[in-house]
């Protein structure tokens, strides 16, 4: 007969056993985040893949508009910690980000799920350098992230630091407010002459 260890039962490796659902950032073999969010509505699995159109044009001059991730290689899913191999059974599925205590805050997926389709949002480098601004109105009211500038329109780049991975956004331009300005570069002035 095994003993039980002492310490909280419903806790293994320092994760909670049945706990509250979190959401998780799902790494994915690359352009598999359609397949794996199949497999995922398939297995019951609450998930987030925000998609944004995109132009292309094949080289027999046809052009089509194609669904793509927004955030290339990562498929948001809400699970319980204890249900987390659920998610890591999935071949195309390599790792967890949060998955070891660190998690993706609540109120900050669930704002891009309610209010992403309001702007008009697609992928964007991360830019370590350049103009801090915390946005003041509209769907994304207190996010903070950095000025640039494409094609005379005025976008603000958002950064989920668990992931690396960067957003942007247009925004009216009164509709932010500056706080802080990090050393410029000539990165910095080349990403907002865009």
């Amino acid at each position: 007969m095994t003993k039980m260890p002492k310490g909280n039962p419903t806790e293994i490796s320092g994760l909670p056993v049945d706990g509250p659902c979190r959401w998780y950032a799902a790494y994915t073999k690359s352009r598999h985040e359609k397949r794996v969010a199949e497999h995922l509505t398939i297995r019951g699995v609450e998930l987030f893949l925000p998609l944004y159109p995109s132009t292309r044009r094949w080289n027999n001059g046809c052009t089509v508009t194609l669904e793509r991730p927004l955030f290339p290689n990562y498929v948001f899913v809400r699970i319980q910690a204890s249900k987390r191999v659920r998610v890591l059974e999935l071949s195309s599925v390599l790792f967890l980000a949060g998955a070891s205590g660190e998690r993706l805050p609540d109120e900050d997926i669930d704002r891009f799920r309610s209010e992403l389709h309001l702007v008009n949002a697609e992928p964007h480098p991360v830019l370590t350098v350049g103009e801090r601004v915390r946005i003041r109105r509209g769907p994304f009211e207190g996010l903070i992230g950095v000025v640039s500038r494409q094609k005379n329109r005025f976008r603000v780049v958002l950064t989920l630091d668990l992931i690396m991975k960067s957003v942007a956004v247009e925004v009216c331009e009164d509709d932010v407010e500056p706080i802080g300005i990090v050393e410029p570069s000539y990165c910095a002035v080349a990403a907002c002459s865009r």
